[in-house]
């Protein structure tokens, strides 16, 4: 697609590296691409960062047509730049609006419009130790109106921002909450897309979990109350005697980019997988007598979080004495090993960009 460029008049001084923290500071241009039912997906530009000029009436503010994404672009030791598995991305984007009834943006246009602006702005890609260039791209409905419906105008926006560490922790254990109250979500809702109502529904429960000292919360699903679903802002995995146990694709649990490559590599290496529900109660026996050797959860953000200690209601277990365990730190150097082109990619995952 042809990409117009409108350049910034000034750029921004860029922050130091060594304090980044996450998703404080955006580059100096953005990507924008618009949707209508005459045109299609047309007017591709890279304009300067900036406020998004809206009516008061656009129908996002009032009925939430949004989905959006996350993916990061990092150096490598030679200097090159490269993306982790994007269309994998574009696809559950296409997936999130497809659910939402929003205009689907095709996997080719997605993975070439954060290609556009990465190399536009390579020189926000950080490169100390731990750091990388997150890339926010989303989709919203423009149409001005008040009335329920599939909205007929979306802008596609792509924003990037160097980022450090999600959790302050790092990649030491946090520790997760179990709701028991509030549900995240159910079989045929949108718990397996990435729209923002499913993170204004979670902040309830987030807010009672840091009030109550714990980083996270670990979902239940939302028809029994009793089978792990996810946490907060990651899949969630279980070492479990010598079998890792996970929540199964079905409607609830978001398809992770990163959950898929430690399912796959965690195959590669022998372990043996199950993708099945696990109730609460089996997990909090096994941390209890010792068969729970190992938690962590999966996710673009904080790539592997590991888990130290899990509360339900009010009972408590600790996993692994509170420390970082072998296997979830060996998954953690491998797969960042990979991102950042440190290791052989025998899977193909990373994309150079040219």
């Amino acid at each position: 697609m042809e990409i117009k460029i409108e350049k910034a008049a000034s750029l921004k001084e860029k922050p130091d590296q060594n304090n980044l923290g996450f998703g404080k500071y955006f580059t100096d241009h953005m990507f924008i691409l618009d949707w209508n039912k005459e045109k299609g997906w047309h007017d591709a530009r890279i304009v300067p960062y900036g406020p998004i000029a809206m009516d008061p009436a656009t129908m996002v503010l009032h009925y939430a047509q949004e989905t959006f994404e996350g993916l990061k672009a990092y150096r490598n030791p030679d200097g090159d730049i490269l993306l982790f598995r994007p269309e994998m991305n574009a696809r559950r984007m296409i997936n999130s609006n497809k659910r939402i009834c929003m205009a689907e943006l095709p996997e080719d246009m997605f993975v070439e419009a954060v290609e556009a602006i990465v190399k536009y702005e390579q020189e926000w890609i950080p490169t100390a130790p731990g750091t990388s260039l997150y890339i926010r791209p989303f989709t919203f409905a423009t149409e001005p109106g008040v009335g329920v419906h599939p909205a007929n105008s979306y802008k596609f926006i792509i924003i990037l921002s160097p980022v450090g560490n999600y959790y302050p922790e790092g990649v030491n254990p946090v520790k997760i909450w179990v709701e028991d109250e509030y549900v995240r979500a159910v079989k045929g809702g949108t718990g397996f897309t990435k729209c923002g109502g499913n993170y204004a529904a979670s902040i309830a429960a987030q807010v009672k979990a840091e009030q109550n000292g714990y980083t996270q919360v670990l979902w239940l699903d939302g028809v029994h109350r009793k089978y792990v679903d996810e946490v907060g802002t990651m899949n969630v995995m279980f070492l479990i005697n010598d079998t890792i146990v996970t929540a199964a694709l079905e409607g609830t649990v978001l398809p992770g980019v990163t959950r898929d490559s430690i399912l796959h590599i965690l195959r590669d290496w022998g372990y043996k997988v199950e993708e099945r529900n696990l109730s609460i109660d089996e997990l909090m026996e096994a941390g209890k007598t010792g068969a729970l050797k190992e938690a962590w959860g999966t996710g673009t953000a904080a790539v592997i979080s590991p888990i130290g200690e899990l509360c339900y209601k009010g009972d408590k277990v600790t996993i692994n004495n509170f420390k970082t365990g072998e296997l979830t730190q060996k998954l953690f150097d491998t797969l960042t090993g990979i991102q950042w082109g440190r290791l052989e990619d025998k899977y193909n995952w990373t994309k150079i960009l040219k």
